[in-house]
């Protein structure tokens, strides 16, 4: 509605400006967001009405492009429905993960009950507004290193360029790649590397980051702030972020078969690919993220997939019983077959391949392509001497709430720390994307002398046959479930209960209430049981169904 008009400048074409009346005032209710096309190419703005204040921003999220106007709105900030994302009303600025890039907010005035925004062609047609990187400058003797390039060291270093830092910052990455987004591996087992970077080449020139690839760290001087590097190169540092991650488990007896792989790099996924055939029998062992996502993204490649797991259900330690019996049942309606509660006794070989697994009750699998699922090992070994404290039960860094070490100016997070978990009151290592990002940004703020507190609930995501499952919270130790909906025919919510708090919740077909559970743990209020039966605290005032924690 209303009237459209650009503006020219001298700037060219690109920053010409489009101005439109979108909508009365009186058409969205405080607290709600409406989308609206602006200009003539299909182009929709965000407009979201909070504390009677109105705000524009870009309608999709940065990270893979979800429809902002079904997440969940909080207080100042809007969050991606999918995956979780959270934004910045009024800047437009992304405060928590996954992704990288934050979302073009335009300028909303309000005259005779007429809202009306002004944006810029450019950035209405980009839905990612990519912050700028600051440059070195050569006076500044000062350096900061991170180690690792996963999201977290992704994250750290971008973060260290855009709020200021211009002395030297190295990146050190055993792979042979820039950073990339590795989620996508289990769910299409293949890639060109170049479709799945996160950044450019160009984009780390932009901001004279050095990265360097095939790269490992030998061992670290704490006490003279010297890493050695497996290039024999001494670096002296003044601060650092170790991000270096897991290295997937693996045992000799089967490592030794060229057909048995593990996946945690875009080479392992397209060795994988390259192995699977219609002819082909699969044998995945574990039963968490990776091993179902492998097996789902499989199954229409290969003869037969067969998948080993020690629980009696898949997810069982991560989703409970519950959604793990109903995950099983879809994989079994698609021809996956499941041997659970199972164990491997023997592999059967021949020339450097596999051929069969002897399972503990003798019966055996023909197996062309094995994977290994089994859990992961912290890349820590080159610590050994250092003095960082490592946490004696599974060999991760300690963190304080800073994301420090005990050593001063050595920072760790991604999943190779135990870090706090906000809204949980404890310290853990979670292997989630989003958790991982966001925990560069902090590290980054902390190493610039800005004290941030971690305010990030976890938030993780799979797809499995089409099928979308989104978590939120911190649910080990949990004690019950309340089960609302219909999870048969897979459009269900599932909160975990420990005492009478809801700790998580898990949700498939559901969108965006997992979000919106994110969010309100995020803004320091809990749920009790009684309040998630039916979903009653969705519907119910805000003042009456939470209260402010403790």
């Amino acid at each position: 509605m209303g009237s459209i008009a650009s503006k020219s400048t001298a700037e060219g074409p690109s920053d010409d400006i489009i101005e439109q009346i979108v909508c009365k005032e009186s058409d969205i209710t405080n607290n709600g967001m409406q989308e609206f096309e602006v200009g003539n190419n299909g182009n929709k703005v965000l407009i979201v009405k909070q504390k009677n204040e109105f705000y524009a921003l870009g309608s999709k999220c940065s990270h893979y492009g979800a429809p902002l106007v079904k997440g969940a709105l909080g207080d100042g900030t809007v969050r991606c429905p999918w995956h979780g994302a959270c934004f910045n009303l009024k800047t437009g600025d992304i405060e928590d993960y996954p992704g990288l890039d934050s979302i073009p907010s335009f300028k909303v005035t309000v005259t005779n009950g007429n809202v009306k925004v002004s944006v810029k062609k450019c950035a209405l047609e980009n839905s990612k507004h990519v912050k700028p990187l600051t440059k070195r400058n050569l006076e500044n003797k000062c350096t900061f290193v991170v180690v690792g390039c996963g999201p977290a060291g992704t994250c750290c270093a971008e973060k260290l360029r855009q709020e200021g830092f211009d002395g030297r910052l190295i990146m050190i990455t055993k792979e042979n790649y820039l950073p990339y987004d590795r989620t996508k591996l289990s769910k299409a087992l293949s890639a060109d590397v170049n479709s799945i970077l996160l950044r450019s080449q160009e984009f780390y020139n932009s901001g004279n980051v050095e990265v360097l690839t095939k790269t490992t760290i030998e061992s670290i001087d704490t006490n003279k702030k010297i890493i050695y590097l497996s290039n024999n190169e001494p670096i002296s540092f003044d601060a650092m972020f170790i991000a270096s991650g897991m290295t997937p488990r693996s045992t000799p007896e089967v490592s030794k078969y060229d057909n048995v792989f593990t996946l945690r790099t875009v080479d392992n996924a397209n060795k994988i690919s390259q192995s699977l055939s219609s002819d082909c029998h699969l044998v995945i062992i574990g039963t968490s993220f990776i091993g179902m996502e492998v097996a789902a993204a499989a199954k229409a490649k290969v003869k037969s997939v067969h998948v080993i797991g020690r629980s009696d259900v898949p997810f069982k330690e991560s989703l409970g019983t519950e959604m793990g019996e109903r995950v099983q049942e879809l994989f079994e309606s698609k021809g996956v077959v499941f041997h659970m509660k199972a164990s491997v006794k023997n592999y059967i070989g021949y020339n450097n391949r596999l051929s069969e697994i002897e399972l503990a009750d003798g019966q055996k699998l023909k197996a062309d392509v094995c994977i290994m699922a089994t859990g992961s090992k912290t890349n820590t070994e080159f610590l050994s001497g250092s003095g960082i404290t490592l946490n004696p039960s599974n060999g991760t860094i300690e963190v304080d709430e800073n994301l420090e070490t005990n050593v001063e100016g050595i920072f760790s997070g991604g999943d190779v720390a135990n870090a706090p978990v906000y809204s949980a009151n404890t310290k853990a290592s979670l292997g989630h994307w989003q958790l991982a990002t966001y925990h560069g940004k902090i590290a980054a703020l902390q190493m610039l002398g800005k004290k941030t507190p971690i305010k990030s609930v976890p938030f993780f995501w799979t797809a499995l046959f089409g099928t979308s499952i989104r978590f939120a919270g911190y649910n080990r130790g949990y004690t019950d479930v309340i089960i609302n909906g219909d999870l048969e025919n897979l459009k269900a919510v599932i909160y975990y209960c420990k005492g009478n708090d809801v700790v998580a919740v898990a949700t498939v077909g559901s969108d965006p209430i997992a979000a919106q559970f994110a969010d309100l743990l995020r803004s320091g209020k809990t749920l009790n049981k009684n309040q998630a039966i039916d979903n009653k605290w969705l519907t119910e005032e805000e003042d009456a169904v939470m209260c402010t924690r403790l």
